[in-house]
């Protein structure tokens, strides 16, 4: 007997009992559906993730942090699962925390930094405008290069080096503040709120706006502010207080040759953390968030996988069934000269083609799911987010978790299968 014959003889023999096969492919379908679904999301928010990434560019570009600033974030976010850090004045003073003038000139000599300066915090209390009495909150920082690529929807983005204060606005501020829409507020005079730390006295600053960005991961809620517009503000908040307050920074900002590579990169890593600061890239914050994203899909895979092993067991319990009711088939097949490897190929293929048709239907079932889900999440929860296609499927992947699920079919037939071809066929051809 030639393997087409086989093949199809296996197939013909899974449907003599329809509701049990049905039944059996039903549960291959569901674990099956669950690992496509959540592999399809990942790829969905790899994409996008990735698409991102690329649009906002960043090379040559790191951001700075005193290690012992990382230290207290990370001791904070996981004070509930770990209780609280031991205090190390060595490593966690409050000195630590900050970074000096000549922490600055020591990351300027470092091989490779082109040049470094020092994110100043530019707090604002409130933004508003001439056209509505109401003020919004608002967080506004300083470009800090020009090397980072943002996505505007309209108007342009700020000139860094300007010396007309200007800000670049996250989407929602035009028709709060009173405009009929993006458009509209572009070129216009806003208001912002600054506290002086000295005296606790509101203040106001006035800037243009130039651009409206679109809503993007990169952005996280920020808007964009140059740095005439952040001297203003810094004169208003240190007004009367020493210079050495007004350049106290804990975030650093650096340029570095983008010839270097990769691993260039590193070795400017290497540097920052002998003197106590850790260099992260866009590339590195992103990874964050697809990292976190990564761990909740995973756990779905996990169920996706629980719900297969649990399918194997059907596929097993199916095939055991099928070799009991035909014991004198076996028996007869063997009479015949069919030899125990071919017996143990037929009633492999069985348990194969089980794991192709549950994959099959969920592979189908998961690409209907894209069709209904992609432009329903579009025009709700993902609507701020244009270009993000909740699911997408890879090819590749795809192709390489059906085989996934048929080989995982294939071992759980092997023991039925083996039964099979193992039989005495003096004893099947007797047995009733």
């Amino acid at each position: 007997m030639k393997l087409p014959d086989i093949i199809r003889n296996a197939n013909s023999n899974l449907f003599r009992n329809k509701g049990r096969t049905f039944l059996t492919i039903l549960a291959v379908f569901i674990g099956s559906f669950t690992i496509i679904a959540t592999s399809a999301i990942r790829t969905g928010v790899s994409n996008y993730i990735d698409a991102q990434l690329d649009a906002a560019g960043g090379e040559g570009y790191v951001e700075i942090m005193p290690k012992a600033l990382q230290e207290l974030m990370q001791s904070m976010m996981s004070f509930g699962s770990s209780g609280p850090t031991e205090y190390n004045p060595e490593t966690n003073s409050t000195e630590m925390t900050i970074i000096s003038p000549d922490d600055m000139k020591k990351i300027s000599k470092i091989p490779g930094i082109q040049s470094v300066k020092g994110a100043r915090n530019v707090s604002v209390e409130y933004i508003a405008s001439d056209k509505t009495n109401k003020k919004y909150l608002i967080m506004p920082n300083a470009l800090p290069t020009d090397r980072i690529n943002i996505d505007i929807a309209e108007g342009r983005l700020i000139k860094i080096n300007s010396d007309l204060p200007e800000i670049t606005l996250q989407p929602g501020y035009a028709t709060a503040l009173g405009y009929k829409s993006d458009a509209d507020i572009i070129g216009e005079m806003i208001e912002l709120g600054v506290v002086e730390e000295a005296t606790m006295k509101l203040q106001t600053v006035k800037a243009e706006v130039v651009g409206v960005l679109n809503k993007s991961i990169i952005n996280m809620g920020r808007s964009w502010i140059n740095e005439a517009l952040q001297e203003k503000i810094l004169d208003v908040i240190y007004a009367g207080m020493p210079e050495s307050y007004r350049n106290m920074t804990v975030f650093a900002t650096a340029e570095w040759d983008k010839s270097l590579g990769d691993e260039g990169l590193e070795k400017i890593k290497d540097e920052l953390d002998k003197l106590g600061f850790v260099g992260t890239t866009i590339n590195d914050q992103i990874g964050m968030v697809k990292a976190f994203f990564d761990a909740i899909i995973l756990v779905f895979t996990i169920f996706g996988g629980i719900a297969l092993l649990a399918a194997s067991i059907g596929i097993i319990n199916t095939l055991f069934m099928a070799v009991q009711e035909r014991t004198r088939e076996i028996g007869l097949m063997k009479a015949i000269g069919l030899g125990k490897g071919k017996i143990f190929l037929t009633f492999s293929i069985e348990a194969i083609s089980l794991g192709f048709w549950g994959s099959a239907i969920g592979v189908g079932v998961a690409y209907l799911a894209k069709i209904i889900i992609n432009p329903i999440a579009s025009d709700t929860f993902l609507k701020d987010l244009p270009g993000f296609n909740l699911m997408e499927f890879d090819v590749p992947l795809l192709a390489c978790l059906i085989l996934l699920v048929m080989a995982v079919a294939f071992l759980a037939g092997t023991l039925p299968a083996r039964r099979a071809a193992n039989k005495d066929p003096i004893e099947a051809l007797r047995y009733e």
